[in-house]
């Protein structure tokens, strides 16, 4: 297995693994209950995220079981199915992080926000991916919202969202509404 198809088959590993831990571990709490409560904390708060201190701890055992079955197997390429899963984790870290903080930068970015937000706001059993749709649409999970409603009390987490009045700001407006 060459290092290159190694780092790009991780990063298709880390997809369904962001799937898998936000669905099963997340909201159907079957895979811990440590994961689940941090995870039911974001969705009551949506600007607090768990400490880094918990999610290496998640990843260590995770990140160290995947290196310890394919490294041995095929080496160097399993090695880089490792690193390729760890800077998927990496960019997933980064990219949930901005749907919430700051306002869209692309394309990409829109999408990922719309996606998220309506699994957070209207639709928790579906959108479990945060950085692609793939699995969600694979196990049909993928909803592809209309207006994302954004409850009052959420706003202030949002402040990327908001006009000088306090409302939703004119760019945002045919895609984002208050409730």
């Amino acid at each position: 297995m060459s290092v290159l198809f190694g780092f790009v088959g991780g990063l298709v590993v880390w997809t369904l693994l962001e799937y898998f831990i936000h669905r099963f571990a997340g909201h159907e709490r079957k895979l811990g209950k440590h994961v689940a409560r941090e995870h039911l904390s974001h969705h009551a708060t949506p600007d607090y995220f768990s400490p880094m201190r918990k999610k290496v701890l998640l990843a260590v055992p995770v990140l160290g079981g995947l290196a310890a079955l394919l490294v041995p197997l095929v080496g160097w390429g399993g090695a880089a199915v490792v690193f390729g899963t760890f800077a998927g984790w990496r960019f997933y870290e980064a990219l949930h992080r901005a749907t919430h903080l700051r306002g869209p930068r692309n394309a990409y970015g829109e999408w990922a926000r719309r996606h998220h937000l309506h699994h957070h706001f209207q639709a928790p059993k579906k959108n479990h991916g945060v950085t692609s749709p793939v699995w969600d649409w694979v196990f049909g999970t993928l909803e592809r919202p209309e207006t994302i409603r954004v409850p009052r009390r959420h706003v202030r987490c949002f402040a990327w969202l908001l006009g000088e009045g306090g409302e939703i700001d004119p760019r945002y407006a045919g895609t984002y509404s208050i409730r």
